[in-house]
């Protein structure tokens, strides 16, 4: 697993898991990454500082405190979103910064719940749905699907309001 902070033309900075350099590679060049914020999919990698381990000074985990990645995963390839495998066990911090963590993401996976049971699926008809309510030629309603980058972008540009809805390490188990 590699985090990667990433950044969009629009200087909208975040983070994304992947399962290997080549994997974002691949991610990148197919187009299938996408800002968060504003749906943008012209994405770099930000500089970054190296996470280094110091087991002398540290204990036996060689990890010093406070120092484990905490961002939560985002999106799947082809949904418009930043691809992220899933965070490794490796990589949960202990104590109070893992309690948080744990909060956080409890936090998440109610908010999710909540979009979700209180929202109609529409597949990957998402980005037609989104125009067609936009317009005013279907119901008023709230929607989540699919949508690739370019849909995203597009219904961005044309003042249609979308967001990503967000990923959880168990979405992979």
């Amino acid at each position: 697993m590699i985090r990667y902070r990433l950044v969009c033309s629009r200087n909208h900075e975040f983070d994304a898991w992947f399962a290997s350099s080549s994997a974002y590679d691949s991610q990148e060049k197919a187009g299938h990454l996408s800002c968060p914020q504003c749906g943008d999919s012209s994405i770099t990698r930000a500089v970054m500082a190296p996470r280094i381990s110091r087991s002398a000074k540290h204990g036996s985990s060689g990890e010093p405190p406070g120092n484990a990645a905490h961002s939560p995963p985002l999106g799947e390839p082809n949904s418009g979103m930043p691809a992220s495998p899933h965070a490794a066990p490796a990589l949960r911090p202990r104590g109070s910064e893992g309690q948080r963590l744990k909060s956080a993401l409890s936090e998440l996976h109610a908010l999710r719940e909540k979009i979700l049971s209180k929202s109609e699926y529409v597949g990957p008809r998402f980005s037609e749905e989104a125009r067609r309510i936009h317009h005013e030629e279907a119901p008023d309603r709230a929607i989540h699907g699919e949508a690739t980058a370019e849909e995203v972008r597009e219904l961005v540009e044309d003042g249609i309001e979308v967001a990503p809805i967000p990923r959880l390490p168990e979405d992979g188990n």
